[in-house]
């Protein structure tokens, strides 16, 4: 009959618009999954596709004397068996969360200094790097060099023939070059790091007095070598303050 065909293509039309409209709505279709973020070229931790959702993480394992050929050896104040290493989620330079870091710490420590960085994470202290000074051969100027953050390493005191309180794994030095340490004359070793010689500068990843890194540190009774009398060493905390 003469008036039926209208309405089919009328109909016809209108199942292809919910079709449509079904499919532009995403109805049953799936999310893209997002594509792993690539390890970067210097070889630190790649920063977490998604930020906001990384939990501080840390896992506390015991250490060989093959893990510290070049920062432990034979007359050293503590045996590999009295350190721990933290493997840890950071809050990175880059205001991202990175995974791997790694420090080597006293194994009575372990625990306290797990605590301390799980406040600077929450916080978004940023940390330039985290890594073992065996990475750097053992070398505290290298290290440095780097921007390392760091802990255990079986060497003397800066200017002393006694053994520093990292070779006992009892001291932790952050972002060593805005955090610098400088000489009773106001020398500074590290030329890149000179101007964060003045302390009044706010630059991400320095330490001020009285700021959340100091509380940190200062909740586990460790003092910080930027409160000491003639030279001055920002980047360390200590248990025993020296």
């Amino acid at each position: 009959m003469p008036g039926r065909r209208p309405i089919r293509s009328a109909a016809a039309i209108v199942a292809l618009v919910a079709v449509t409209s079904a499919a532009a709505c995403g109805g049953d279709s799936e999310e893209p999954t997002p594509t792993a973020t690539p390890p970067t070229s210097d070889g630190t931790p790649a920063p977490s596709a998604t930020p906001t959702e990384q939990k501080f993480q840390a896992d506390i394992t015991k250490v060989t004397a093959g893990d510290l050929e070049h920062s432990w050896r034979e007359g050293c104040p503590v045996p590999p068996s009295g350190l721990r290493m933290i493997e840890m989620t950071y809050w990175g330079m880059d205001d991202k969360p990175h995974t791997g870091g790694r420090l080597v710490v006293n194994a009575e420590a372990a625990e306290d200094l797990v605590g301390v960085f799980r406040k600077l994470y929450n916080a978004r202290y940023p940390i330039e790097r985290m890594e073992p000074v065996d990475k750097y051969r053992g070398s505290d100027f290298q290290s440095i060099e780097a921007n390392n953050t760091s802990a255990f390493n079986c060497r003397q005191a800066t200017g002393s023939n006694s053994f520093s309180q990292h070779a006992y794994g009892l001291a932790v030095d952050i972002n060593p070059c805005q955090n610098p340490y400088v000489y009773a004359d106001g020398r500074i070793a590290h030329e890149d790091c000179t101007k964060f010689k003045n302390r009044d500068r706010k630059a991400p990843g320095m330490i001020h007095a009285g700021d959340k890194v100091v509380d940190a540190f200062d909740s586990i009774g460790w003092g910080w070598g930027g409160e000491w009398s003639g030279a001055k060493d920002y980047q360390h905390f200590s248990s025993n303050g020296r």
